[in-house]
């Protein structure tokens, strides 16, 4: 198993008031060549969106972007008539395909959102572009993988133009899950959300991440209550 480290007080950051990012990956003004992308996953951004706060119409093309709200609610507009409020529990994704439009706000004037933006790079390009939105039931988690973003039917998530998987926990401290890879070859980016685990002997903490390759199954063991985030990505 090959893994790199990346630490929480390592991200870049930025601060434009209304707009508080941690970036994982090279974005806007912070560039890292160390830290341009995870195989085929380009951004994750951990972003604090003050009340009021928005991003107005902006373009896309050829990008698989998910959304996934922790606090507060975002609206969402595009081109392509997709329109909705997401909140905790609720998972978005776009694929901008051909080009699209779209303008994100926080849904109250005062109080703050707070999410993960997250672009992987699409198996086809120009398709044509789609929205979808889809609440999860958080208890279905409890102490194992909820797949909540996948190319796969049976999973019954949102729908992703590329084979990549993108599954949430919340484990209790002591407890241990195995993951193991639906396509072969595949990495994983493992994102602490909240609380301690340990991979391997390798401990990571609140927003410690993990790029785990060459391996197609690992086990978390959490030190204490965790959530966690597993996005399995191609890596080429």
């Amino acid at each position: 198993m090959k893994s790199i480290l990346f630490k929480a007080t390592d991200r870049g950051t930025a601060d434009y008031g209304w707009l508080k990012p941690n970036y994982y990956f090279s974005f806007a003004q912070y560039h890292d060549n160390t830290k341009v992308h995870f195989g085929l996953l380009r951004v994750l951004n951990d972003d604090f969106i003050a009340g009021g706060g928005a991003f107005s119409t902006h373009p896309h093309d050829n990008m698989e972007i998910v959304t996934i709200p922790f606090t507060g609610a975002l609206k969402h507009k595009d081109s392509t008539g997709g329109e909705g409020v997401i909140q905790a529990g609720d998972i978005q994704i776009m694929s901008a395909g051909t080009g699209v439009q779209h303008s994100e706000a926080n849904a109250s004037a005062t109080e703050p959102v707070t999410l993960f933006q997250i672009w992987v790079f699409p198996k086809e390009r120009n398709i044509k572009p789609r929205y979808g939105q889809k609440t999860f039931d958080v208890t279905e988690r409890a102490n194992k993988w909820q797949t909540v973003v996948s190319p796969i039917d049976a999973d019954n998530a949102l729908w992703i133009n590329q084979d990549a998987r993108f599954s949430l926990t919340n484990l209790q401290a002591g407890a241990a899950l195995d993951y193991s890879n639906s396509f072969k070859n595949n990495g994983v980016f493992l994102v602490v959300i909240n609380g301690s685990v340990e991979v391997n002997g390798q401990p990571l903490n609140k927003r410690d991440a993990l790029g785990i390759s060459e391996t197609e199954h690992f086990t978390v063991k959490a030190s204490e209550d965790a959530e966690l985030l597993a996005i399995e990505i191609p890596m080429n």
